[in-house]
């Protein structure tokens, strides 16, 4: 893993919550997108090499959704920048990490992304991202 890629965060409304994170970290978003496989609505913010991500969920059956309704809203997610999305996976599932996919899936801001569940890492929802050469 190279670097936190970005912190996922699960809000209500995204529109709310980003304008009170443009606030917070005095920067505008860069990017919104909508990731209709996931039932979700991102709202980015880079923070030095990092990023924030906003996540609203579309859907009562969103994952977002289910999240903030058993959580409330906060921190989802910590998501880990990789070289090679495949032999990351490969070596999690060795050490006797517990990845949520089969195969990576297209993410949000031109990522393939994995999940490592919360079980494998003490409470904390792991997400692999890699970028998605042109």
């Amino acid at each position: 893993m190279k670097k936190i890629e970005h912190i996922g965060i699960a809000v209500k409304n995204l529109k709310e919550a980003g304008a009170v994170y443009e606030q917070l970290l005095g920067v505008k978003s860069y990017k919104e997108e909508a990731v209709p496989s996931e039932g979700v609505n991102t709202l980015f913010f880079h923070m030095g090499e990092s990023k924030i991500e906003l996540l609203e969920g579309t859907a009562d059956a969103s994952p977002i959704t289910k999240f903030i309704e058993k959580k409330g809203e906060g921190i989802h997610h910590i998501a880990f920048d990789v070289e090679d999305i495949y032999s990351e996976m490969e070596r999690l599932k060795g050490e006797g990490f517990v990845v949520l996919n089969e195969k990576p899936k297209k993410g949000a801001d031109n990522k393939l992304v994995c999940f490592v569940h919360p079980k494998s890492s003490h409470g904390v929802l792991i997400e692999l991202c890699q970028e998605i050469a042109d």
